[in-house]
């Protein structure tokens, strides 16, 4: 298993006045094949939560792009998100009376997004481009520090901006209850690496599953159903998630509840530990719908029992029916 990828399940409390925001842990480990080690960079500019007092964001801005430092004031600017919780909210936010302070921000924030979604569409096209450059079977591994080495030494992917830095901090500390995915998080430093001698790369599927359990449970399946089955999705670090995630958001308008529902947030999959995905050859993309559930694949696996469920039907988790999701890891 992921040892430098293991850990308790820790969400960060949301904090009334300083926004659904936790503190970066600090992670290390050694770099994923075929890149260089990384030297951190990038992983100390975003220590802080952006716009908290004292704390300066990535390449010393705030989201908002302004110094992180004033000299006429020694706390930063604080960006948009942050002032709105310390002000009065407008007249004309409609919700009811007596609604908890905590939605309340939520609300106004999730109406007021808009703002920053030039900013998540240029990171997730940043992402974009470095999962091209640097292929996309390693960009399953690609960590957080050598993301931002290699964006910044190759001009075809160009360096992450302040504010787009500032703002994948933000998503991967923020306690995703706040937008309605109920989920556990196993993977709690944005920082985190997933050593090569962890994984194990399934020859014609161009995905990795974890030695050891993971790696037996997906063989054991592989010789009991045959070349009907397929491994549609396995290991899946820090920058595959916050990829997957952001291209979801984008296309929702930046709307995180409805991105959630059908794809975990950075630090929220157990992609990140030991669950893979599997599917019925020649389906496409019906393996990711409840489809799956009519496939010969799906029976046969039911009746060895490997159909215990992640996220079931009707789960109160705040996530869709994943039937095609295999169960392995135990955090």
């Amino acid at each position: 298993m992921g040892t430098a990828l293991a850990g308790p399940a820790v969400r960060p409390a949301l904090r009334r006045g300083g926004g659904p925001l936790g503190s970066t842990a600090s992670g290390a480990g050694a770099s994923a094949p075929g890149i260089s080690p990384s030297t951190a960079s990038g992983a100390s500019a975003v220590s802080a939560a952006p716009g908290a007092p004292g704390a300066s964001a990535a390449s010393g801005a705030s989201l908002s792009g302004q110094p992180a430092s004033d000299p006429k004031n020694s706390r930063p600017p604080l960006d948009d998100d942050l002032a709105v919780q310390q002000t009065a909210h407008p007249d004309d936010l409609d919700v009811p009376p007596g609604v908890d302070d905590a939605v309340r921000d939520y609300l106004y924030k999730m109406r007021r997004f808009d703002h920053r979604i030039p900013v998540l569409r240029a990171a997730t096209d940043r992402l974009g481009r470095l999962e091209r450059t640097v292929g996309h079977g390693f960009f399953y591994l690609l960590g957080f520090d050598e993301a931002v080495r290699v964006a910044r030494n190759y001009p075809a992917v160009g360096t992450f901006s302040p504010q787009e830095l500032a703002l994948i901090d933000e998503l991967f500390h923020a306690d995703a209850s706040a937008y309605g995915f109920m989920g556990m998080k196993p993977l709690n430093s944005l920082t985190a690496t997933i050593p090569a001698r962890e994984v194990h790369k399934v020859p014609g599927m161009g995905n990795y599953v974890y030695q050891g359990e993971p790696r037996a449970t997906w063989e054991t399946i592989r010789r009991l159903l045959g070349e009907e089955v397929v491994l549609t999705s396995g290991v899946r670090g820090i920058m595959k998630q916050f990829h997957l995630f952001l291209t979801k958001a984008a296309a929702y308008g930046g709307n995180l509840s409805l991105a959630s529902r059908s794809l975990a947030p950075p630090g929220y999959s157990f992609h990140g530990i030991g669950d893979f995905d599997v599917g019925q050859r020649g389906y496409g993309a019906r393996n990711f719908t409840s489809a799956f559930t009519a496939t010969p694949v799906f029976r046969r696996l039911e009746e060895l029992g490997y159909i215990t469920l992640r996220y079931p039907q009707d789960n109160m988790l705040g996530v869709r029916f994943e039937p095609w999701h295999i169960k392995v890891a135990t955090a």
